[in-house]
C-alpha cells in the first residue's frame, strides 16, 4: 500500500499491531511515541517498546514531550523518504495520551484508532484488564475515526470473537496473553480498514453513547486482594494484573504488617489455590511456608 502514514503508539500492544502491519509490508513513514522514562530501582532511563521497534526496523521516530504547535507543524511539514507526498493519515494504537484537536487536524484523512474492545464498551485506559476482571466472554477489536474525546469517535469496523476462539495457558488469560492476541487481530483489522477508508468505501457510524462503559487507569493499589473474598473474583484479579501492578495481600508477621506478593495461583474446583508468594523484600517461597516462618 503506497500511503504515507504516521503511527502513534507506546507499549507492547502497539508493537503487536506494528508487527502485524509489517507482515503485509505496510510500514509507517513516521512513528510517534512517548519520551524515555526512568524505571526500576536505579531509575534508569528506559525507552518505550515502540521506540525499540522503530530502531530495529529503521523507521524514523519522534518522542515529543507535548503535542503542541511545534509538533503539529513538524507533522504537517514532514517529508517521508518515500516520494508520495506528506503524511496523509495517522494511526493510533495505545499511545497513552489524548490527542488535541490541532493534532487531529494535521492529517488530511484523519487519525484512525485501533482499540482492543468492542466499542462503546470498555472505553478508557485499561480495556484489556477490565475485560478479564469482568470475566468477559465476548471480546473483539474496533477501528474508529478519532475525535477530541477518549474512544468516542465514529466506528469504522469491528471484529468480534469468543474468548474461547483463542488458546491461552489458562481458561482465564493473563493480560499479556489477551493483549498479544488482540494486537494481532487489531493489526489485521487496520489492514482492511485503511484502504477502504481512503477510497471512501467505509462510512463512519456514530457510537451509541448510551451503551458506553468506561475503565480507569490502573494503580498499584488496585492489586490488593482479600483472600477471604470470592475465589473466582480474586483469580480474575490475579490474571488481569499479572506482571503489573501484580496482586498482593497483607499479613502480620512478628508483629509487623507485611505485604505478600502473589507469584503463582490457580482456580480449581471453585477454589483459589495460591502456590507461591514473595514477602516484600524477601525471596519467593511456597505459600505453604508463609505461616511457618
Amino acid at each position: 500500500m503506497n500511503t504515507n502514514f504516521a503511527f502513534f503508539g507506546t507499549d507492547n500492544f502497539s508493537v503487536g499491531v506494528l508487527s502485524e502491519l509489517k507482515k503485509s509490508g505496510f510500514l509507517p513513514a513516521l512513528i510517534v511515541t512517548t519520551p524515555d522514562k526512568p524505571k526500576g530501582r536505579g531509575l534508569k532511563l528506559t525507552p518505550p517498546p515502540v521506540k525499540l521497534w522503530a530502531i530495529e526496523n529503521k523507521i524514523d521516530f519522534v518522542q515529543p514531550e507535548k503535542l503542541n504547535n511545534n509538533f503539529n507543524l513538524e507533522i504537517r511539514n514532514w517529508k517521508p523518504a518515500r516520494p508520495a507526498g506528506g503524511l496523509e493519515i495517522g494511526v493510533v494504537a495505545s499511545y497513552g495520551k489524548i490527542l488535541p484537536t490541532a493534532t487531529l487536524k494535521s492529517f488530511p484523512r484523519g487519525l484512525l484508532n485501533v482499540h482492543p474492545s468492542l466499542l462503546p464498551k470498555y472505553r478508557g485506559a485499561s480495556p484489556i484488564q477490565s475485560q478479564i476482571l469482568n470475566d468477559e466472554k465476548k471480546i473483539g477489536v474496533t477501528t474508529m475515526l478519532m475525535d477530541e474525546k477518549m474512544d468516542h469517535g465514529p466506528l469504522l469496523a469491528q471484529r468480534e470473537f469468543s474468548i474461547f476462539n483463542f488458546q491461552f495457558s489458562n481458561e482465564i488469560p493473563i493480560a499479556k496473553e489477551l493483549s498479544e492476541k488482540l494486537a494481532v487481530e487489531g493489526g489485521k483489522l487496520l489492514m482492511e480498514t485503511i484502504p477502504k477508508w481512503l477510497t471512501g468505501e467505509i462510512k463512519p457510524i456514530p457510537q451509541d453513547d448510551s451503551q458506553a462503559t468506561f475503565c480507569k487507569k490502573i494503580s498499584k493499589e488496585d492489586g490488593l486482594i482479600d483472600l477471604s473474598g470470592n475465589p473466582r473474583r480474586n483469580f480474575l484479579k490475579i490474571q488481569a494484573f499479572a506482571g503489573w501492578p501484580g496482586t498482593y495481600f497483607f499479613t502480620d508477621q512478628h508483629g509487623k504488617k507485611t505485604r505478600i506478593i502473589i507469584k503463582d495461583a490457580k482456580f480449581e474446583n471453585g477454589q483459589l489455590i495460591v502456590n507461591r508468594v514473595r514477602p516484600e523484600g524477601k525471596k519467593e517461597i511456597p505459600f505453604s511456608q508463609l505461616f511457618s516462618t
